[in-house]
């Protein structure tokens, strides 16, 4: 095989497995191979993204030249179909299919018996599928048309078990707010067309096209700026950045597996993709990049302050998804372009690996309410450890994988945003308190329940509960087919850091490709040994904080709302009343009250007015002739005689 004949294996193995069980295997009933047809395609197309790895690496430059092919032409803007692989592309091309990969093999065990089983496999080929065609496209229109599919292969999965009112709820949800950001990315495509004349991404890159986008202008702001604010309005959606990040908690209503790999491998790792592919234009406009930051630096901390006190411990995992996406859109706001992508490398495993675990302990406890577990530690010793591992990556704790990237994250912010550092680092002390704080809740300890039976009785068990709990008190490890990716995942949420040592920065100079090198001022720190010590000391005291509270109790276990006091507490609880905002007032208020009102008045009086004021005055007119058509010769005669005078007398006054 050629080597482009091999980077599209990538795209159509995965697509291959989703045609064969939509077309094939349901209709025969052959259900059952759905998991083996998808795993096939999926592992197809991580072994093609190896060999692309590796001719990748091979290659000066690290960009390999691809043949593309006429698509669309629309005036002077010709769209070309394409796919582009560099360093970058091909690095996520193998995080996306490993994740896949492991987290299929998880679902045969986790997935077992339930109803939807081929459905389910179908939607991950097609989520896995969509998800390499974003990464692997060569231009933004391109890149857009997958975009929608990943935002639609989600909506499938959130609501996968379509008959709970909450999963569909959260599916759509999750589609509505994504839809607000994706206007933004539209609105950006159209202007750059209309500017840039191209969509080809690494034409817009070229000085003549920068100038353009310079020079043009729209209310006082260059159309450069509009365009990367657009651009990060839709990365905002999909990688649940503030104010667009309350979709991704009740997301956790779909299975835990899908959680994983929206988390780890594919939705929400859209977003920082598309800021960080589109960087060099990103970089000529200072304000958009500070409006980066700062959204970044705001939504590590306040989903940090979040994950505090949520009980369901998926949605301890979402809270900590928002705050790492959060680091990352710092890193890229700040020019932190190696930064961001090495700490999404990281979490794509170690987060993979923190769901997955949480999908193994609710597969034995019957809950994901972190109230009702306890004591799982010497029932699931697989499970702790692996996830043991995954927390400390997570809290930064050297040498784990975690560490080195939210350390050179946490370096270039002290470089560029004094400010923005010290939140970055204030979400390093509530990330170490609130993973340890799951993992002490649900792991040491005494066993707190008996399933979802029991936490139904407390009325907590809707809290994403999936349709696999067991009613019994049987503790007991996961079948092999689910621990056995957890072993594997624990590797790289371990050693993956090694790849970009201080000493030999091999990721560094690896995703400086050469159009980067060419058009990316992209900012390097080096290692700062005080500020490791001194972030890694951060960390070590939330992880102490948690073990007083939930581990020796030595402080109450509700001390921490009675430290916070009841009004920050709920506010924490209540999420800062975000929901209650966008759902209550300004849909269920504002938006019902004010812009339905508005429609149903242009509704009454504009268009019924219109029709029914046609009726009224088809009806008038019909009236008036009905009383001229009398029947009387007499009435006849007159009318004739009047008409007569009239035509002399205009005859009169015109001769």
């Amino acid at each position: 095989m050629t080597t482009e004949q091999i980077v599209w294996s990538i795209f159509f193995s995965p697509l291959a497995a989703f045609l064969l069980i939509c077309f094939v295997l349901r209709p025969a009933g052959a259900h059952g191979l759905a998991g083996l047809a998808t795993i096939v395609g999926v592992a197809g197309a991580l072994g093609a993204s190896v060999v692309t790895f590796l001719n990748v690496l091979a290659v000066p430059g690290h960009e390999l030249p691809l043949a593309d092919y006429p698509w669309l032409t629309i005036g002077d803007l010709r769209l070309h179909l394409g796919l582009a692989v560099d360093s970058l592309t091909s690095v996520m091309l193998l995080v996306v299919t490993s994740v896949s990969l492991l987290v299929q093999v998880y679902s045969l065990g986790y997935m077992a018996g339930d109803t939807g089983y081929s459905r389910y496999y179908a939607y991950m080929a097609l989520f896995t599928t969509s998800m390499l065609g974003l990464v692997l496209a060569d231009n933004l229109l391109q890149l857009y048309v997958f975009w929608e599919l990943v935002g639609l292969c989600s909506y499938l999965l959130i609501g996968f078990w379509f008959h709970r009112p909450a999963a569909a709820a959260a599916a759509k949800k999750a589609f509505v707010v994504t839809r607000f950001g994706d206007l933004g990315f539209l609105l950006a495509l159209l202007a750059l067309a209309s500017v840039a004349g191209t969509l080809t991404i690494n034409e817009l890159f070229t000085e003549h096209k920068v100038a353009a986008l310079v020079g043009a202008s729209f209310l006082g702001v260059t159309a450069l700026t509009w365009v990367a604010l657009g651009l990060f309005a839709g990365a905002a959606g999909k990688s649940a950045q503030f104010p667009l990040h309350v979709w991704l908690p009740d997301a956790m209503e779909g299975p835990t597996p899908v959680s994983a790999l929206i988390h780890a491998a594919t939705m929400v790792a859209a977003g920082v993709y598309l800021v960080g592919r589109m960087l060099p234009l990103f970089q000529h406009a200072p304000a958009a990049m500070a409006v980066v930051a700062s959204t970044g630096a705001v939504t590590a901390l306040m989903a940090a302050t979040m994950g505090l006190v949520a009980t369901d411990i998926k949605r301890v995992m979402a809270y900590s998804t928002v705050s790492q996406l959060g680091y990352m859109m710092l890193a890229l706001g700040l020019g932190g372009y190696v930064a961001a992508f090495f700490h999404l490398m990281n979490h794509a495993f170690f987060k993979a690996l923190l769901f997955l675990g949480a999908g193994s302990v609710s597969h034995t406890t019957g809950t994901f309410d972190m109230r009702y577990m306890g004591g799982l530690r010497r029932a699931m010793p697989v499970t702790f450890w692996t996830v043991l591992l995954a927390s400390l990556s997570l809290a930064g704790i050297p040498p784990l994988s975690g560490f080195w990237s939210k350390d050179e994250i946490l370096a270039t912010a002290l470089a560029a945003s004094p400010g923005l550092f010290w939140l970055a680092m204030a979400t390093v002390l509530l990330t170490a308190f609130y993973v340890f704080r799951m993992l002490l809740l649900t792991f040491t300890g005494e066993y707190r329940g008996g399933g979802a039976a029991e936490a139904a009785a407390n009325g907590d068990a809707a809290q994403g509960a999936d349709a696999h709990g067991h009613g019994g008190v049987r503790l007991h490890e996961s079948p092999s087919v689910m621990a056995l990716p957890l072993v594997m995942l624990a590797a790289p949420a371990v050693l993956s850091g090694l790849v970009n040592l201080p000493t030999i920065p091999a990721l560094d100079d690896f995703l400086m490709s050469r159009t980067v090198r060419e058009t990316l001022e992209a900012h390097h720190v080096a290692f700062n040994p005080l500020l490791a010590a001194f972030s890694t000391g951060m960390a070590l005291l939330g992880i102490a904080l948690a073990w007083l509270v939930y581990g020796v109790k030595a402080l109450r276990a509700d001390s921490l709302g009675s430290a916070l006091g009841g009004l920050p507490y709920r506010m924490l609880y209540h999420k800062y009343g975000l929901d209650f905002l966008y759902e209550k007032v300004l849909v269920g208020s504002l938006l019902y009250t004010v812009v339905c009102g508005l429609f149903a008045a242009l509704d009454r009086y504009v268009v019924d007015g219109l029709v029914n004021g046609a009726g009224q005055l088809t009806r008038g007119l019909g009236r008036g002739l009905r009383r001229v058509e009398t029947g009387q010769v007499q009435a006849y005669g007159l009318a004739i005689f009047l008409g007569v005078v009239v035509i002399t007398a205009v005859a009169i006054v015109r001769g």
